[in-house]
């Protein structure tokens, strides 16, 4: 394979256990289809449950045209904005690869982790409930829903014992003391 923008060889690189492809020129890196999803979940374990796929939601996406081809199976891709990120991504609609280019890994990654510390208590809400739908479902496994189950779970108690401190201040003076009720 040829990077899509400098037309030299990629080489195989691992990230995150996960084997790649980058260009050593401009260091742009190939993730065939779903392997930016494996990258983003070793990355970050909490981040496991939020999606970053492409075909998944595509109204959170802007879309333009490239003039570059798909480095796998040579279709023209198109740049995706993601969101209100500014990041932008080369997507393959053909076989759903993924280029990016030097750093914008990290920044999805800082996204995400970004979008997580803000979400409000009825967005955990919201997903937890979606959580519990999948786990029924299992579209990716159960093992996997679980664990996406149990996260968005513990962040949801995040989110409510930072907005009632009140609930904390019990919990603690429980766990010290569970006789004195």
């Amino acid at each position: 394979m040829k990077c899509p923008k400098c037309k030299v060889d990629l080489k195989t690189k691992e990230i995150q256990g996960v084997m790649v492809n980058e260009c050593e020129k401009c260091e742009g890196i190939w993730f065939e289809r779903d392997e930016l999803r494996k990258v983003k979940d070793n990355t970050d374990k909490d981040l496991n449950w939020m999606d970053f796929e492409i075909w998944k939601h595509p109204d959170r996406f802007k879309v333009k045209e490239t003039k570059y081809n798909c480095p796998a199976c040579s279709s023209p891709m198109d740049v995706l904005e993601y969101d209100s990120t500014k990041i932008e991504i080369d997507y393959c609609c053909k076989c759903q690869g993924v280029w990016l280019d030097k750093n914008e890994l990290q920044n999805i990654i800082n996204s995400l982790e970004d979008e997580l510390i803000h979400k409000s208590l009825g967005d955990y809400v919201k997903a937890t409930i979606e959580e519990a739908k999948e786990l029924i479902t299992h579209p990716e496994g159960f093992i996997s829903e679980w664990k996406d189950f149990t996260t968005i779970f513990r962040f949801l108690e995040y989110r409510i014992l930072s907005l009632k401190p009140v609930i904390f201040d019990t919990l603690v003076k429980f766990q010290e003391n569970p006789l004195n009720r």
